[in-house]
């Protein structure tokens, strides 16, 4: 059968366009299913603030008139702008087995980004890296927590067979909070909070506005250095506070102050994916009774930490560790006591070593690994 592909211009082909995984995702995959009303207003620039600074194109693969696969290309001005790389971007792959069709998606997005003057692809990002992004490689036995994507075994050999090697790789880690802080770490973590110089709070969400900002700015300091990094906008920053306002008790993240200062944050997120794991996708006719009842009447079974930053200037000192030791283990006993489980920190870069140590320290284990590729065009 020929493959043919073609881009998505209509609303019913946006709704084809997130139909394609369903049909490559069997039982036993881990894979779940995204909300489609989350998903549709993620693929719209009038509901996407990524929209502002980005040009993006999705496209369909089909055989004989049949959606079977599925790839986005974009380019992000703010990327550019920082980075001068020349450097588009892919994301949403999904796609069957099939080399050929592998090759006609890659096809059409490399040749939409080198026709806008791109020297490089760069993916899967889908669509930023402040969105989800990398394509998982290892740890397929487990589903995703949310935020973060799923795959078949084949693709990364499909994506390799069509010119890409790797660029990054980034690890997620999974913490079991039925194990016990380390006696020196907890030790540890008592001083800090004991002393004058280091005090810990939580969102106020009364003042949502100034805490956001407080984050962002520790944030952008904090990353301004690691590969890739681009900076949340205003646009952006409000999208995440509209949600944080939703999702979270004001205990999931916290702020630390470092002689008066805020100097470090750590933001947890309940893992939404438990919750809507056999929705398929649809919150009727009951789905949403499952959902409310889940996000508002009890603890999650597991969060994720998908946000920490201490600010650039006690990076490698003791009161840096200090600092990321207290916002990290504040929210952790928090969510113990109210019966979560587990918690997945994602993602750290695979040659970010201190917090890869400080991690491993606190007896968090690395559990998948998701890989960013580039090819030149």
């Amino acid at each position: 059968m020929t493959v043919s592909v073609r881009p998505v211009l209509s609303k019913q082909d946006k709704k084809l366009f997130l139909d394609v995984p369903f049909a490559l995702y069997g039982k036993g995959t881990n894979w779940i299913a995204p909300l489609y009303f989350e998903r549709l207003e993620h693929l719209n620039p009038k509901k996407n603030p990524y929209f502002q600074h980005a040009e993006t194109q999705l496209f369909l693969a089909e055989m004989d008139g049949k959606p079977v696969g599925r790839i986005s290309a974009q380019i992000d001005r703010l990327h550019l702008e920082r980075h001068h790389d020349a450097a588009g971007q892919f994301g949403f792959l999904e796609a069957p087995n099939d080399p050929e069709v592998f090759a006609a998606l890659f096809g059409a997005a490399e040749e939409w980004l080198k026709s806008r003057g791109m020297k490089a692809a760069r993916g899967p990002f889908s669509f930023s890296i402040n969105d989800e992004m990398g394509l998982l490689v290892d740890g397929f036995d487990s589903p995703p927590s949310m935020m973060m994507g799923h795959a078949l075994p084949y693709y990364a050999a499909r994506v390799e067979a069509s010119g890409f090697t790797k660029a990054k790789d980034v690890i997620a880690y999974y913490y079991d909070d039925h194990n016990a802080l380390p006696k020196p770490l907890s030790i540890a973590y008592d001083r800090a909070m004991r002393s004058p110089q280091i005090d810990v709070r939580p969102l106020d969400k009364k003042n949502l506005a100034r805490d956001l900002e407080i984050i962002l700015s520790i944030h952008s300091d904090a990353w301004s250095e690691n590969w890739g990094f681009i900076p949340f906008t205003p646009g952006e920053l409000k999208v995440l506070g509209d949600n944080l306002k939703i999702l979270v008790k004001k205990e999931y993240i916290a702020i630390a102050n470092y002689k008066g200062v805020p100097a470090a944050f750590s933001v947890t997120l309940p893992n939404i994916n438990e919750w809507i794991s056999g929705l398929n996708g649809r919150l009727l006719p009951f789905g949403w009774a499952k959902l409310a009842w889940n996000l508002f009447g009890r603890a999650p079974h597991s969060v994720r930490m998908p946000l920490m930053g201490v600010r650039k200037e006690f990076h490698g000192t003791m009161a840096g560790s200090s600092l990321a030791l207290a916002v990290i283990e504040t929210v952790r006993r928090y969510h113990i006591s109210r019966g979560t489980r587990s918690g997945e920190l994602s993602w750290i870069l695979e040659d970010n070593r201190p917090m890869r140590h400080m991690l491993e320290a606190l007896g968090a284990r690395p559990y998948k690994t998701y890989r960013i590729y580039e090819k030149a065009l």
